[in-house]
């Protein structure tokens, strides 16, 4: 089997190629990636990328097809992956999540590649009501990242069949120790709070609900995406992504925090605008279709797990919400030292660039 997984360099990509590896010894994987986060590694023990058989490097808005010659299993990573840059680069994410998302799956469809997973989110519910979402609830995207989720799961639809079977993973968000660890996730920015001044800060008035999911956990779900028969699920399928016991209020997230942090305190902006993403989520489906990948992390396990990885990397920055370890950040470091473009493309000059910083030093 052959297994090419695109945006294998940013956060969840570690996880799955370490449990690809794991479960498909055998198989050929190939990681494609445009390497705006290879150098936000944190602790990692090796380089994540020596688990794979091949790297390639690319824009997935131009990847040829040939790359995709005797791949049996497309596993789509690749994103401008939350608000806050999809704010900023509203166009290139519409460009990257959506056309792209959908470009690349026409052309494994007519490369024979048998399963599509399709790397999607629960953010597509935005507002919503007390009720938990199943698949079958409104969808209400509030920002660029959710609406280019649900446009590309649209047009995902008729491309399945004839032997394509396409998996929309709605993810709930994010969380967990990486080899390339964000803290631009609610979970995360509390620890990393806690960890580096004894304070979490709650930028909302701690209200809205969020599903979680621990990022390893996200990798034995798409475990299971990659061989997935139509005969569960169906040709198409999106289905929510996670378990029903880690829906949780952001606050409850911040006390739990407090409590496995000794000399913790937890403050909440009560003059924050409310915060219109807040939604809770049903995951009966999932278990019903992945009995055997259902998530095990719990949430005290994941706070330890994160609390353990900061203090093993001695994290001490009080001031992290602009650091590197921001996703965001990171893009507009590229940016100003014109490494790449307002497109989000490198700058074929950029050793140039490089070269005369370093001259003018």
């Amino acid at each position: 089997m052959k297994i090419l997984i695109t945006g294998n360099m940013g956060y969840v990509g570690p996880g799955v190629v370490e449990r690809l590896r794991a479960a498909y010894p055998e198989a050929t994987l190939v990681g494609y990636d445009m390497a705006y986060f290879a150098s936000c590694l944190t602790n990692a023990p090796i380089l994540p990328e020596s688990r794979l058989d091949v790297q390639l490097f690319g824009d997935v808005r131009t990847m040829p097809a040939e790359v995709l010659e005797g791949v049996d299993a497309v596993v789509h990573l690749a994103a401008i992956s939350n608000d806050p840059m999809g704010k900023k680069f509203e166009d290139v994410t519409l460009e990257v999540n959506y056309k792209s998302s959908v470009r690349l799956a026409e052309m494994a469809k007519a490369a024979g590649v048998k399963n599509y997973v399709f790397a999607s989110s629960c953010s597509m519910y935005g507002a919503a009501s007390e009720l938990a979402k199943t698949e079958d609830s409104e969808l209400n995207p509030l920002t660029a990242y959710a609406r280019s989720k649900v446009a590309t799961e649209k047009e995902l639809l008729p491309l399945a069949g004839d032997g394509f079977t396409v998996t929309c993973l709605r993810f709930a968000t994010a969380c967990g120790m990486s080899d390339r660890l964000r803290l631009d996730l609610v979970l995360n920015d509390f620890v990393a709070g806690a960890v580096a001044t004894g304070k979490i800060n709650i930028l909302s008035d701690g209200t809205p609900w969020r599903p979680l999911i621990h990022v390893k956990d996200m990798a034995r779900a798409i475990e299971w995406a990659v061989t997935r028969e139509p005969s569960n699920g169906g040709e198409y399928l999106a289905v929510n992504t996670g378990s029903n016991e880690w829906n949780y209020q952001v606050y409850e997230l911040a006390n739990a925090v407090a409590e496995l942090i000794p000399g913790v305190d937890v403050t909440v902006n009560t003059d924050a605008a409310p915060d219109k993403r807040s939604y809770r989520v049903n995951f009966d489906l999932f278990k019903q279709l992945a009995p055997n990948h259902q998530p095990q992390y719990t949430l005290r396990q994941a706070i330890e797990e994160l609390h353990s990885g900061l203090m093993a990397m001695e994290f001490k920055d009080g001031d992290f919400r602009n650091s590197l370890l921001m996703r965001l950040m990171v893009l507009n470091s590229l940016q100003e030292t014109n490494q790449i473009n307002e497109q989000l493309q490198w700058q074929r000059n950029r050793s140039k660039v490089a070269e005369t910083e370093l001259e003018t030093a």
